[in-house]
């Protein structure tokens, strides 16, 4: 098929013409013995045409050897390239975004000026629009600020970045979290916080393994005197900040998983405040009501029946009460006003506490335990059991 041949329908003339074009390029000026074995089949579809049409003559001038198609055996409405390294060159390449992420940091690491996008991109080898949209999703991450200089914007790495490895950097990353906390460096707290969750760390282990410890080690040094009470409130409140951060990850929640969190006490509050987040990030539907100690009346059987009207209208699947105390009054209190209500729900809302269980107490619950692991593990197989 010559590139100027005539056809009476303009439609057949332009497809012929991208006929032509393609197997010329790709296909007909390569030597046969070029030819890969065994060939790899990739497909060209092109819009608008109708397939079962054939061509009337696919044979393909070429100077250099013998032409590849000598017999109409293609249809217009795909052509077939056998060529493995056609292949390689057609196949886009997919980027990690901590990969990516990680190349950013050693790039701007050591750069005071900046670095304009096409310097970035030529830096860690990626398409110079593709660099772009990710350097506007770091930014917006806090990873990363820009500056505009004329035409040119220059991007700057934020301070405090860095990159971990889990699960091997967990320890170091609690003793930097503390550091840091007593410090008084609360956007560098809140930094790591993202450096971790950027580079996979999971929600439940720097909660459990980072932020709960740093909870105890506040109350120990107020109870050693190091501290004062501002101090604590202070320490507390970015302690506080820092899990919202975790509240904004991105999960999808399930119906069937819904969850009010009570602390019996102030001292209990902030540890109901870190559980909630491990149970947001799990998919849980989560109520957390904080500090419950001045609802403690008579009345609240009342108000807790209300409340759970609201936040589970429909009652699909199960409903955990946690309750969170540093003493066994609170956990009696609240376990007496709670169960009547439990056990009219047909097994359907589960009572968990979580504090110092005293041995003597008649309180009936599904499960006391002075470990929060313990109450994460049986959470999730009471809901498992309901399915």
């Amino acid at each position: 098929m010559e590139k100027n041949a005539t056809f009476k329908n303009p439609r057949q003339a332009r497809v012929s013409k991208r006929i032509w074009f393609l197997t010329r390029s790709r296909i007909g000026c390569c030597k046969s013995s070029h030819w890969p074995k065994p060939p790899v089949h990739i497909k060209h579809n092109f819009i608008g045409l109708k397939a079962g049409r054939q061509a009337k003559d696919l044979t393909v001038p070429c100077s250099q050897g013998q032409p590849y198609f000598e017999k109409p055996v293609l249809r217009l409405a795909e052509i077939s390239l056998y060529t493995t390294h056609q292949s390689k060159n057609i196949m886009g390449r997919g980027y990690s975004t901590e990969e990516i992420r990680e190349k950013l940091i050693s790039t701007l690491g050591d750069s005071e000026s900046g670095m304009s996008g096409v310097e970035i991109s030529e830096k860690v080898r990626i398409n110079r629009i593709t660099m772009t949209k990710y350097l506007k999703v770091f930014a917006a991450e806090g990873l990363l600020r820009q500056k505009n200089i004329g035409n040119v914007t220059l991007w700057f790495l934020e301070p405090g970045q860095e990159s971990y490895i889990f699960p091997d950097d967990y320890f170091k990353v609690a003793q930097q979290y503390l550091d840091l906390l007593v410090k008084g460096s609360e956007e560098q707290v809140f930094t790591l916080i993202r450096n971790c969750l950027h580079s996979g760390a999971t929600v439940n282990r720097l909660v459990l393994e980072v932020v709960l410890p740093a909870i105890e080690s506040v109350s120990q040094l107020f109870e050693d005197g190091k501290i004062g009470t501002a101090e604590r409130n202070l320490l507390r409140m970015t302690i506080s900040k820092s899990l919202q951060i975790f509240n904004q990850v991105q999960v999808v929640l399930e119906q069937k998983k819904n969850l009010v969190l009570i602390a019996a006490d102030s001292n209990s509050s902030l540890i109901s405040e870190a559980v909630a987040a491990v149970y947001h990030a799990e998919g849980w539907r989560v109520s957390n009501l904080g500090d419950m100690s001045s609802a403690a009346d008579v009345l609240f059987d009342l108000d807790f029946q209300r409340l759970v009207g609201k936040v589970w209208k429909q009652r699909p699947g199960i409903l955990i009460v946690a309750v969170f105390s540093d003493t066994g009054e609170g956990l009696n209190f609240f376990a007496d006003s709670i169960n009547p209500i439990r056990k009219r729900s047909g097994k359907r809302i589960k009572l968990a506490l979580c504090g110092k269980i005293s041995k003597k107490s008649k309180n009936s619950s599904d499960l006391a335990s002075e470990k929060i692991e313990d109450i994460l593990h049986w959470s999730r197989s009471a809901f498992e059991n309901i399915k």
